[in-house]
């Protein structure tokens, strides 16, 4: 299984960063308890089953309007008996674009979970997994109001989750 992903900018990952400290100070679930090179604020796009040459040469084109700007808003729970605590991206026509041309740029079992289809996805930026009810509680008592951050995403890239290992899709024009 591989996902393709946006990054943010320095300064809007910079403060995503900071809740995740801030989570994992007050002794919660966090992402920056996930130290690997490759953890990152991100918005996953799509997730499909094997990238080939021809689908990465596809990619390349459609995240071609790289940079692009982005709005995190407020806060998020998913889940049922664990959850996902995570912040919108808020999803404007530009974003929206963005993840319909990297959809029809991936071939073959495209969107097994059902997550990804037009009108489905929830494009969003991971604080925290797997917490508990009274965590997720807990959670939003620590972060407190979260004013919208205007960043912009800046690269993409594949993350495949069998070796765990990130690559940079490289038709983005700027940092």
């Amino acid at each position: 299984m591989q996902s393709v992903e946006v990054v943010l900018d320095d300064d809007t990952d910079a403060r995503i960063r900071a809740q995740w400290n801030r989570l994992a100070a007050a002794g919660l679930p966090s992402q920056a308890g996930h130290t690997g090179a490759s953890n990152r604020p991100h918005i996953t796009l799509a997730l499909t089953e094997a990238i080939t040459d021809g689908t990465a040469s596809r990619l390349a084109e459609a995240v071609a309007a790289l940079p692009l700007p982005v709005t995190v808003g407020g806060l998020l729970v998913f889940g049922a008996r664990r959850f996902v605590l995570a912040r919108l991206a808020v999803p404007s026509a530009e974003l929206l674009a963005l993840q319909g041309r990297v959809t029809a740029a991936l071939d073959g079992g495209l969107d097994p979970h059902g997550t990804f289809a037009a009108g489905r996805w929830t494009p969003h930026v991971t604080l925290a997994r797997r917490l508990s009810a009274d965590q997720v509680g807990s959670a939003l008592a620590v972060l407190g109001d979260v004013p919208a951050i205007d960043g912009r995403l800046v690269r993409a890239r594949r993350w495949d989750v069998a070796v765990k290992r990130e690559s940079w899709v490289e038709s983005w024009t700027a940092r």
